[in-house]
């Protein structure tokens, strides 16, 4: 099944299913919205499976992406992993950082009250922060009890998604050393229109992986071109990591971190921060800048036939800051 939240109701929208071709929807009619249906989803999913069928029989109205809200636009849990050793290895390197510690993957807590839609201006408070966006790949859980082995958090996983994480990088080091975590460093999330059940994915989905490349243009021109597949722990791992000492509650979203692939120079990147370690690398210095007020990113992901699947995120950064 394909779902998106468009404005209605509640802070948390209106559930409407999107046909296959991500060119029609209707309104659920068993459960208001992805929250809810989340928090009971074993209830209501055999009656929006008949009605997802029906819809692609024929149907619904035309789907706008560009009116979609996030899918969960606030969750009760944000978690990111940053499961991309090749993403991790080239910030050591360049930074000095410490290696991760072995079988333990890296994962933060951060803001979940809200998500921004895919086509929504981000507004944010100085082009000093050193503005940067992260192309992920995400998935939405259902109850995981604590404990739970991966095979079991796996059986958990009801959707996937696609994210741009977006990341204050001047401010990052400075709260790190705090040994507290981020909080100014990291604004909300963006997610994009669709949000699929895996099965929607087919071989893609593999492993707890998403087996497809994201692209990323940034103000329009190419910037990466990576594959979601080479992550060091699948998403049934970083769930399990997570639910080691808790359970996870139902509508949960975690992160992969920034997709990255070891072949970089070849493929790009998905964030700033990763293309500038490479040119510190390659060349003594960084030369891309950050993002400014009015700069955009767009990214998408598509099957290998180049068939739809999440929709785009496609964002401009705004000045947000007091005038």
């Amino acid at each position: 099944m394909r779902f998106a939240t468009l404005e209605g109701g509640s802070p948390d929208g209106r559930l409407h299913l999107v046909s296959r071709d991500n060119t029609r929807c209707t309104p659920a009619t068993a459960v208001q919205s992805l929250r809810l249906l989340m928090e009971d989803w074993d209830t209501f999913a055999p009656a929006l499976e008949k009605q997802y069928a029906a819809l692609n029989a024929g149907g619904g109205v035309p789907f706008d992406p560009e009116r979609a809200l996030a899918p969960l636009p606030r969750a009760w849990q944000w978690l990111d992993g940053s499961a991309y050793d090749s993403h991790g290895a080239l910030m050591q390197k360049v930074f000095g950082l410490d290696p991760n510690p072995p079988g333990r993957p890296l994962m933060y807590q951060g803001m979940s009250d809200r998500f921004l839609g895919a086509t929504q201006d981000v507004p944010l408070p100085s082009e000093e922060d050193g503005i940067d966006f992260e192309g992920e790949f995400g998935v939405i859980c259902d109850h995981v009890p604590m404990g739970s082995t991966p095979a079991e958090a796996a059986a958990r996983i009801r959707l996937v998604v696609q994210i741009n994480d977006w990341s204050l990088r001047a401010i990052a080091p400075v709260e790190m050393k705090t040994g507290f975590g981020w909080v100014q460093a990291k604004p909300a999330c963006a997610v994009a229109p669709v949000a699929l059940t895996p099965d929607e994915l087919g071989a893609a989905w593999r492993d707890a992986r998403v087996d497809l490349p994201l692209r990323v243009e940034l103000n329009a021109e190419p910037f990466g071109n990576a594959e979601g597949y080479p992550m060091s722990y699948g998403f049934d791992q970083l769930l399990a990591h997570a639910a080691r000492s808790r359970d996870l509650v139902a509508g949960t979203v975690l992160g992969s971190g920034t997709v990255s692939n070891e072949n970089f120079r070849e493929v790009g990147s998905s964030c700033l921060a990763e293309r500038r370690a490479i040119e510190l690398l390659d060349e003594g210095a960084p030369r891309t800048p950050y993002m400014g007020f009015g700069d955009r990113v767009f990214m998408e992901c598509r099957d290998r036939d180049h068939a739809p699947l999440f929709g785009a995120i496609d964002q401009q950064v705004i000045n947000g800051g007091r005038t």
